[in-house]
Parts: structure tokens; sequence; C-alpha cells
């Protein structure tokens, strides 16, 4: 299997997937390294709902083997009250023997988010999917000030990693400086990944 980072994120209005993709891009730029763009079912409040295990568009549903055996991960959610989407923790509290087995400590990875509001949370919902993260051992990455478009922006973006604002309405676009962080974090990821294989 060739050397691979898994982006992995959910989204319910596409702001998320949209930061995902420009991860992915960077990512991509790096030679000897590929992204696999991955999503998880949303969780329902319906007890007898059962999910298909494909879904019906977009990207796949991630299985536990390619998490196992991916080289870094870019983890991403909306903001649902300061904290991670349930669908997405779900996922995470199913890991338990990926946990046990080690298979990923050591590994490098990061974290991604997009929220309503500049102020919805988004530092608190990026630290909270560190935390599985860190159990698991893997190395956290920040998005460093030495790209300077994290000291100039006025959209999103901050050093736990790469945030969109996408507005009441959730229709804004990314902007330049969140496309811009996007893409150098899923760069810096890709080189480190690299580096530690």
């Amino acid at each position: 299997m060739q050397n691979n980072i898994l982006v992995l994120y959910y989204s319910r209005y596409g702001s998320t997937k949209k930061l995902a993709l420009q991860i992915a891009r960077g990512v991509n730029s790096i030679p000897g390294i590929e992204a696999i763009i991955r999503t998880v079912p949303n969780v329902s409040a319906v007890c007898e709902q059962i999910e298909d295990t494909i879904p019906e568009s977009g990207h796949p549903y991630v299985t536990i083997d390619e998490l196992n055996n991916c080289n870094g991960l870019a983890l991403g959610s909306p903001v649902r009250f300061g904290n991670m989407a349930s669908s997405l923790k779900y996922f995470l509290d199913s890991t338990t023997d990926t946990w046990l087995k080690g298979n990923l400590v050591g590994k490098p990875a990061c974290v991604f988010t997009s929220s309503t509001s500049m102020h919805g949370g988004q530092e608190s919902c990026l630290l909270s999917m560190m935390i599985p993260l860190l159990h698991h051992g893997m190395l956290i990455m920040g998005l460093p000030y030495t790209d300077t478009e994290l000291m100039k922006t006025v959209t999103g973006g901050t050093p736990y990693g790469v945030s969109h604002v996408d507005g009441i309405n959730n229709n804004k676009d990314l902007s330049n400086s969140e496309r811009h962080l996007a893409f150098i974090q899923g760069q810096n990821l890709a080189k480190t990944a690299l580096k530690l294989i």
C-alpha cells in the first residue's frame, strides 16, 4: 500500500468538507504520499435506523483498516457547542482495538474545523479532537506562525489547526486565507509523515 494521509471529516453543510479537500490538495502536492479522503455516517436519534454501509454520494465511509494503515491523520469536524460533532466522536469511540494495539502511536496528526461565527468555539473544538489522538499516542501538529498568513487572516485560522467561518446561513466560501492555510497544513502533515516513515 502506498504511503497515505487519511483526511477524515464529518460535514453536515459542506464547510468542513471544503477544508478537507484543501488539506488533501496540500498532501497531494508532496511527492511520495497521497491523501485518502473519508467521512463518517450520521448518528441517528432513531435506534432502529440503520445507515447504509456506502453513502449515497460524496466520499466513502472510513474503515478501521484505513485508520490503522495510514501514515498520518487529518481530522475535521464542524463545531457543535464548542466540541466535535457526535458522528465523528462515535467513530473515534469505536477505535479501542486500534488503541490497544498501538496502531497510531508515533504517527503525525492535525485537526481542522468550521463554525457559523468567528467566536463559535473553533479552538475548543480543535482541542476536543486532539484529546483522543493524544490517547492514541499520535504526534499533534499545529499550524505554525512561520506562515505569516496566520497573523493576517481576518477569517478562520488558528495555531491549533485551520478553521473556516461559514456564516449564519452556512453559505460562505473559503476565504483565500483559509484556503491557503488548509493547503499548508496538508503539506506540513505530509512532509512530517514522510520523515517518520
